[in-house]
């Protein structure tokens, strides 16, 4: 059955042709002053059902919207929706456009089609074809609206604006029913929805898995598992990849599909080649089937080429703050044999999820399989990375054959207005089974309230003594002592934080104003940053958490314990927290200009920086990174440099932010089960080795130093391939002593040639492939501070240079000398230790510093 209605109840009519019925419930005519009516009629080929989806072709549904006529268009004819008048025509047709293109149904209120599936408990995929142009005056370029499938809204205020044509894919599971709706609705009456074509079809139900839960990996790099992914999120495609391959277009797939060469988004693309076979892959039950990627897919990969000790990395640019199932295909060809593909490799994304692939366990060579990885973005990054790579011992060649990432989408929860008596009997019985279950949960409820309520008089409570007078309580509610039940405030018992340091809830709510939206001022991975005020009058940075969201808790903590037990003059100063009512709010210090990023690309609300000021601020975050390394007995490695990750004073004097990742550098390699960091940043040894130092920090620092010569994003994929990550780039034209060609145009001509030589070789020594061979955080910090002396004895000042800003040596050349690891260059107040603590060892990526042994201070 295929039906069409819209949002008025006038009477339906019903016409039936060759077993299928056509409603329309309304009406009004599609004229410049009054709403269309119009009736729909069909003749579409029926599907020929079979017991097995071994011949699987779709069939239907393929519309022509709004004509009356058939039109052949991509392999398939497309059925004219319109036996009446009604449906819009370009005035002046673009020459060589489509006929499908060239019409249009047009809708001014909520209306949609109702089409058959062939199966419940399956999915359907629908793909929607936009051309807007122009009809007696109307502008379809100009129309915002909404569109949903069966309750997921798939399209929200939609515009094409001037593209010429357009589509959009969707698979949306089909749960429990056996008809499903495409509903679109204009923003408002002066803005109507439109389409020009419809494909929709049933696709065969083991298209993805259902029941067993699917491994996913967070923004902060927490892994774990999304249960029913298959029956709970409706499927956005945004990239499909065939890697190795050439495009394939959609008659070469059985469900149409379009997928795209690798080449553009891969980096380091000298370790990669191409390899390819002409059988036919072999569907043997334990992998995939043959509808989860065409044959050219599978029959097509990339390897990671014998003789390169890093990983192939592939970059795909997505939404940001969103979900998005990544599948990756494999078929091992490479080898006649099964015996090589025992060992295996490993399998990454965006650094946090590592598998290791072995083609082995599908019995057979050439047999195709994929595996599915849930990957929530940050509101930072606007990428997805998958990486491979070879594991060290195993003679297995890592290879990838092809990639989909599509974003999940939840449902709306909106209802399909269908009033038939059978739906409203299911209706019924779902709300009587939810009232009795409501009721029984109350009950259920009440007693647990009761018998809790006996367990905690029985329980002894446990009594924290604050600490006093370690940091000012800036007009925050005094905490003298506190008592704790371990037993129920954590589902496992939590670090003592120092309780000094807490705010509560209403304090936060009266500094930032009820988080008022006009008050933000930056938004990251952890959350939004808000401009507050104290009570007595000082300036803060709030950052707030996303409420109830665990999985930033031990972030949280751990940028609790790192910044309350350390104090140096270029570390941001951790002014308190609070925990209240599943809150996670860490209150800052104000950094008044923001990001060392924001003052790099063209931003009109901060000035160009010159060199001077450049150096400065790297000088001074050094300086901050120096002393994390070598302020206490073990040493904490940031994890996580970066120019965001850089803020600036009133006075542009640098400080480094964001501990959440960090850790103790005498943590056991064995405790790293996942990578973290920024991808850009990360240092390739890291990835490669799971080998996390010091060093780890010095190389992300180099592509910082970078960022501030060439004013540019550390990964950039609207760039030429080759251009695209920051570090390879540039290091390619130093050694190529193109060093001008990167530079950002604004240092062009103002640069002291020596001081250029100097910054250019700490970089390149920053980002040597092995941490044996670049310098300590103190050798970055004497090399920085020796190209500022250079570039300050050419007598290049800029005019509106603040000289309280430098914090370059003072001293004449002659004097200049290394400084050992454990020197006080700072200020004698640069440095606090807040006092002496017993050390513990770092616990493992699922929990957090408990303690920091620091030096007392010097």
């Amino acid at each position: 059955m295929l039906s069409f209605s819209s949002s008025s109840s006038l009477p339906c009519e019903t016409n039936q042709t060759n077993n299928y019925s056509i409603r329309t419930r309304n009406s009004s005519p599609l004229s410049m002053d009054s709403i269309l009516s119009f009736s729909l009629i069909f003749l579409l080929i029926p599907l020929f059902i079979i017991s097995t989806y071994s011949q699987f072709v779709p069939d239907h549904y393929f519309i022509n919207c709004g004509s009356k006529s058939s039109t052949d268009f991509t392999g398939k004819t497309f059925t004219g929706d319109d036996n009446f008048s009604g449906g819009l025509t370009a005035d002046n047709p673009t020459p060589n456009t489509p006929p499908i293109y060239q019409t249009a149904r047009v809708f001014t209120q909520k209306s949609w089609y109702d089409l058959q599936a062939d199966a419940n408990n399956s999915f359907v995929m629908v793909r929607l074809h936009f051309s807007p142009f122009r009809y007696n005056g109307i502008e379809l370029s100009d129309s915002k609206f909404h569109v949903s499938v069966s309750g997921f809204v798939l399209l929200s205020d939609f515009n094409t604006g001037a593209i010429t044509s357009i589509t959009r894919d969707f698979i949306v599971p089909i749960r429990s029913v056996t008809t499903f709706r495409i509903e679109f609705t204009p923003t408002d009456s002066s803005s109507p929805a439109f389409v020009n074509a419809v494909e929709a079809f049933t696709t065969p139900p083991e298209l993805f898995r259902h029941g067993a839960p699917t491994p996913s990996v967070s923004a902060t790099g927490e892994n774990g598992e999304v249960n029913n992914v298959a029956s709970s999120y409706a499927f956005v495609p945004v990239h499909r990849i065939n890697v190795g391959g050439a495009a394939i277009e959609l008659d070469r797939d059985t469900l149409r599909r379009n997928w795209t060469p690798d080449d553009p988004y891969i980096f380091r693309s000298e370790a990669a080649a191409n390899r390819s076979f002409a059988g036919t892959p072999s569907y043997n039950g334990l992998g995939s089937s043959q509808f989860d990627a065409p044959d050219d897919v599978y029959k097509t990969a990339k390897i990671l080429t014998s003789g390169f000790s890093v990983n192939l990395t592939w970059s795909f640019a997505v939404n940001t703050n969103a979900m998005y199932l990544v599948r990756a295909h494999f078929c091992y060809f490479m080898n006649p044999g099964l015996s090589d593909a025992n060992a295996g490799f490993n399998f990454f994304v965006n650094g946090g999820y590592a598998q290791k692939i072995q083609p082995a366990e599908m019995k057979a060579v050439q047999v195709p399989f994929y595996v599915d990885i849930v990957v929530r973005s940050s509101v930072e990054s606007g990428f997805v990375n998958v990486s491979i790579g070879a594991v060290r011992g195993d003679n297995q060649t890592a290879f990838l054959n092809g990639v989909e990432i599509m974003e999940l989408v939840e449902s709306s929860g909106a209802v399909d207005d269908r009033k038939d008596g059978k739906k409203r009997k299911n209706v019924y019985i779902v709300v009587i089974g939810c009232v009795i279950g409501g009721v029984m949960l109350v009950l259920v409820l009440l007693v647990g309230l009761f018998i809790g309520s006996r367990c905690r008089r029985a329980k002894p409570m446990v009594e924290v003594k604050a600490e006093t007078n370690v940091v000012p309580s800036y007009g925050r509610s005094s905490y003298t002592s506190i008592n704790v039940d371990f037993s129920i405030n954590h589902a496992s018992p939590m670090p003592n934080l120092n309780l000094s340091l807490r705010f509560q809830f209403a304090d936060i709510l009266q500094a930032t104003n009820g988080f008022d939206e006009k008050l933000v001022v930056g938004k990251g991975g952890f959350g939004t940053v808000y401009r507050g005020t104290l009570s007595d009058g000082m300036i803060v940075a709030v950052k707030r958490g996303v409420k109830g969201h665990g999985q930033g808790r031990p972030e949280f903590v751990t940028e609790i314990m790192v910044l309350s037990k350390i104090r140096h003059r270029h570390l941001v100063t951790l002014i308190g927290y609070c925990d209240e009512q599943s809150e996670m709010i860490l209150v800052y210090e104000f950094m008044e200009r923001g990001t060392l990023q924001d003052h790099l690309y063209e931003n009109k609300d901060h000035p160009k920086l010159s060199w001077n000021k450049r150096l400065d601020i790297c000088i001074s975050a050094t300086r901050g990174l120096h002393y994390l390394h070598t302020g206490s007995d073990a040493g904490i490695i940031h994890r996580d440099v970066k120019s965001t990750n850089i803020l600036l004073n009133e006075k542009y004097l640098a400080k480094v932010a964001d501990f959440g990742i960090s850790r103790l550098d005498n943590a056991e390699d064995t405790e790293i089960s996942f990578i973290k960091g920024s991808f850009g940043y990360l240092d390739p040894e890291y990835i490669r080795c799971m080998k996390l130092t010091q060093k780890s920090d010095v190389y992300s620092f180099g592509v910082v130093l970078l960022e501030v010569l060439c004013a540019r994003p550390a990964l950039d994929n609207t760039l030429p391939q080759k251009e695209a990550n920051l570090a390879d780039w540039a290091i390619r034209n130093i050694k190529d002593r193109k060093a001008e060609a990167i530079m950002d145009p604004y240092l062009v001509g103002t640069i002291n040639p020596n001081s250029l030589r100097k910054f250019l070789e700490t970089v390149e020594r920053c980002l040597k492939e092995t941490g044996d061979e670049r310098p300590s955080m103190i050798d970055v910090l004497w090399d920085l501070e020796y190209a500022l002396k250079l570039q300050q004895m050419s007598g290049d000042k800029e005019p509106y240079e603040d000289s309280t800003m430098t914090t370059s040596l003072q001293l004449p050349m002659s004097m200049i000398r290394r400084l050992p690891s454990n020197a006080n260059y700072d200020d004698d107040d640069s440095e606090v230790n807040v006092g002496h603590s017993v050390a513990t060892n770092y616990p493992s990526d699922s929990q957090v510093f408990s303690q920091l042994n620091l030096d007392e201070a010097r």
